[in-house]
């Protein structure tokens, strides 16, 4: 079976530009936190709930949106999930009260459990040899996305308003939604596996609730979900406090978050593409390749961020350089345990598993901003960024060691399957 090189390059495109944009929208109530706490009158707890409301019925939503993307065309669903993006933005642009603002952010998380179904869909356009590139590079929207936020929100929020920034990009997800709807086609499942080369079509193959339920006796898959609950943490707690930690206990003013914040971003962002592509290159030497890449990158994003957050107030030249170096190697685990999540999957549950993957990262996500705010409240945001993160990456470690014992066997079975199914199709 032939595929079309340029289209899935193009298809990649696309959804790089809508994950950017999506992620510039989320993260942006990140660095608007002090204008909207002030609009409302609330305080650091109060915040909390706004942070986690999305992210909790974001993570209630995706088993559904992984069953209905394993169920139907992904492509359309992705559609529908950037409409929703565009029109839940607008309803919390406008909401009057603190209450209706809690509950329009909260619709916000609708749709960001669409992405099993984006990295179903690109799976089925790049092999397992590269996947840990092309997630690493769609991933690297997260930090880009915060940059963009950080960017619109310094400049914008002063002259036109944080809810008029909303405006501006609820507006973004109305017309990606049209681009994805004209522009991207639904791929036969499966096609990209090695498998499968040369063949001339390829078996619809759909959900199966047998297969999905068989994932929850993959031993590596569990261990996977439960780094997925603590691996959040650090991520979620940075991206929502970091901007008001540099404010009120560092004595940063806007510009100056700027000039410490934009390069530590930029060199996180080439983290997620530099952490693909070396577990690219060591999964093709030993199937725990990726994993081992994942844990050496946990294990150096808690010592780095461990000295950085005590580097003494007055020392900012020295402090950018430590968030630097601590921001290449956090990012390292995120595409290596997706690209592992589907060398471990069938094509036909790889949104599901995703799913269920992202469901316990939500938990985690849900949980990290609330229980942050409470900490800071109550001691300090430097208290509540180092504990947090600290424990979670130590968890982190423990979970992702016996991972790497574990996978060669899972992956193993896959390839036994897919090998299975190429010869079925052949002699069909």
């Amino acid at each position: 079976m032939k595929r079309q090189l340029g289209y899935r390059w193009f298809v990649l495109a696309i959804f790089f530009i809508f994950m950017l944009l999506h992620q510039s929208d989320k993260l942006l109530i990140g660095p608007l936190t002090t204008p909207i706490m002030e609009t409302f009158g609330i305080n650091e707890i109060q915040m909390g709930w706004i942070f986690s409301g999305a992210l909790l019925l974001g993570g209630i939503l995706y088993p559904i949106w992984g069953y209905l993307f394993d169920r139907y065309n992904r492509a359309r669903l992705l559609a529908l999930a950037s409409a929703i993006w565009g029109s839940t933005t607008w309803l919390s642009a406008i909401a009057p009260t603190f209450g209706t603002f809690l509950a329009t952010r909260a619709t916000t998380g609708i749709d960001d459990s669409s992405y099993p179904g984006l990295f179903s869909l690109i799976s089925d356009y790049f092999g397992p040899k590269m996947r840990g590139k092309i997630y690493g590079l769609l991933e690297l929207t997260q930090p880009l996305g915060y940059l963009v936020g950080l960017i619109a929100a310094t400049l914008l929020a002063g002259l036109i308003g944080w809810r008029n920034i909303f405006f501006i990009t609820g507006a973004l997800g109305i017309v990606l939604a049209l681009v994805i709807f004209v522009a991207v086609r639904e791929p036969p499942r499966g096609q990209s596996e090695p498998e499968m080369e040369n063949l001339e079509s390829i078996g619809a193959h759909r959900f199966d609730k047998n297969i999905a339920l068989g994932l929850f006796r993959k031993r590596s898959l569990l261990l996977l979900f439960a780094q997925g609950f603590v691996g959040v943490f650090p991520w979620n707690v940075i991206t929502y406090w970091f901007f008001r930690y540099l404010e009120t206990e560092r004595g940063y003013d806007s510009n100056s978050i700027i000039y410490v914040m934009a390069p530590a971003i930029i060199v996180m962002s080439a983290g997620y593409v530099v952490g693909g592509a070396i577990g690219d290159f060591f999964f093709r030497r030993t199937p725990r390749g990726r994993i081992l890449t994942a844990l050496g990158g946990v294990l150096m994003g808690a010592i780095l961020l461990f000295i950085t957050l005590n580097v003494p107030y007055e020392n900012q030249g020295l402090f950018g350089v430590m968030m630097i170096l601590a921001a290449l190697f956090i990012p390292f685990a995120a595409p290596n345990v997706v690209s592992t999540v589907y060398d471990i999957t069938l094509p036909e549950v790889r949104s599901t598993t995703l799913s269920i993957q992202y469901l316990m990262e939500s938990i985690g996500a849900f949980t990290a901003p609330a229980l942050a705010g409470f900490i800071a409240f109550n001691s300090s945001l430097e208290t509540a960024i180092l504990s947090i993160c600290l424990t979670a990456w130590f968890l982190g470690t423990i979970f992702l060691s016996f991972t790497a014992y574990l996978v060669p066997k899972d992956i193993h079975t896959l390839r036994v399957e897919m090998q299975a199914r190429a010869q079925a199709e052949r002699t069909s």
